[in-house]
């Protein structure tokens, strides 16, 4: 009597196992993953001695959202992002505002507040590069991050685009401080929607200023009081491939529930875990902190959960619907090479 239903329960865990294993190859094979990957080489081909005279090699880690340069008290922050050719071509207006939006939040998350930016534009003749620059005064305003100066040609066969931002933090969140026993945390601004076709998540244009802005707040706010030691902006990599660099950063593995996950209702599960979003960050939170970390995302409406519990396996493994896999192994198999010893200019 007792076989049908047995047979039905083992048929379910074989469809979440066969679910999640497709799931988890095709994160492996995704476009922002294959990016990430690429900061290997690079790590590789510019990692040097420190030249004689300068900053001790050690004191500024290689991996973070900025560089995160001591500065007595505290750290300046300094980060730059470009952007695919495509995504500037076809969507100028919104990339020059992403251009302010993402650099304003990698400085967040690292537990700093923004200064400035400058900016790099290259475009074609006319009035080609007009929405780029509108889109780069717009999300200035919103952010209250002024662009100080930069470098342009107008006068190139395509548009691109770099921005450049520098900020400062008394107490820092790093890659480099996520610990065995931690949560790993998500928090996300829910209220967007997909700029299609690429993958952005954008909850930032249209939004309130004020509102944005005291979102953010709420990071460095965490780092002062002591909530968290490492967190990092979910980037293009999605939320799986940033947590991968930020343990990969930290020497530490962690097993991750995508159920546990927040989400929108009505995106599929793929999308949203290669989703880029305006607003979105992982922190490594203690038992004891966990709840007031919640509670503080979710009094300005923000989603925020414990996705996964760190470990000291430098393994990844995925979770879901009951069924489990093996995603990572950060023992055989490098991301972005700033893992323990990596990350450091003399290697």
């Amino acid at each position: 009597m007792n076989a049908t239903p047995d047979a039905d329960e083992s048929g379910q865990r074989t469809d979440a196992a066969l679910a999640l294993h497709t799931l988890a190859e095709a994160l492996r094979a995704s476009r922002g993953l294959a990016h990430k990957r690429d900061i290997e080489a690079v790590m590789r081909a510019l990692r040097t001695v420190t030249p004689e005279g300068t900053m001790p090699s050690d004191a500024i880690l290689l991996g973070d959202d900025c560089a995160a340069i001591p500065d007595g008290d505290g750290y300046l922050l300094f980060a730059i992002e470009g952007f695919i050719n495509a995504f500037v071509e076809q969507q100028p207006w919104f990339a020059g505002y992403c251009g302010i939006m993402v650099n304003v939040s990698d400085i967040y998350a690292m537990g700093g507040r923004p200064i400035a930016v400058v900016d790099a534009l290259w475009s074609r003749e006319g009035d080609a590069a007009q929405p780029i620059l509108d889109g780069l005064r717009a999300a200035s305003e919103v952010y209250g991050v002024p662009i100080v100066g930069g470098h342009s040609n107008r006068r190139t066969d395509r548009a691109q685009l770099a921005v450049s931002i520098i900020g400062r933090a008394k107490h820092l969140l790093s890659s480099f401080d996520a610990r065995p026993g931690d949560h790993l945390v998500m928090a996300i601004d829910l209220r967007g929607r997909f700029e299609d076709p690429y993958p952005n998540w954008n909850a930032s244009v249209g939004a309130p200023s004020a509102r944005l802005r005291a979102d953010l707040e709420l990071l460095p706010e965490i780092a002062a009081d002591g909530l968290a030691l490492a967190a990092k902006d979910i980037s293009m990599a999605g939320v799986i491939g940033t947590a991968l660099m930020l343990l990969e950063c930290s020497g530490v593995g962690a097993t991750i529930d995508i159920d546990a996950i927040p989400r929108p209702a009505d995106v599929p599960l793929l999308k949203w875990l290669s989703a880029f979003p305006s607003y979105g960050f992982l922190l490594s939170v203690r038992d004891a902190h966990l709840q007031e970390v919640i509670d503080r995302f979710a009094r300005r409406e923000i989603a925020c959960a414990a996705i996964g519990r760190i470990d000291d396996s430098r393994k990844v493994t995925l979770t879901m619907s009951g069924a489990s896999t093996p995603f990572w192994n950060f023992e055989t198999d490098d991301l972005i090479g700033c893992g323990p010893g990596r990350g450091r200019r003399d290697g």
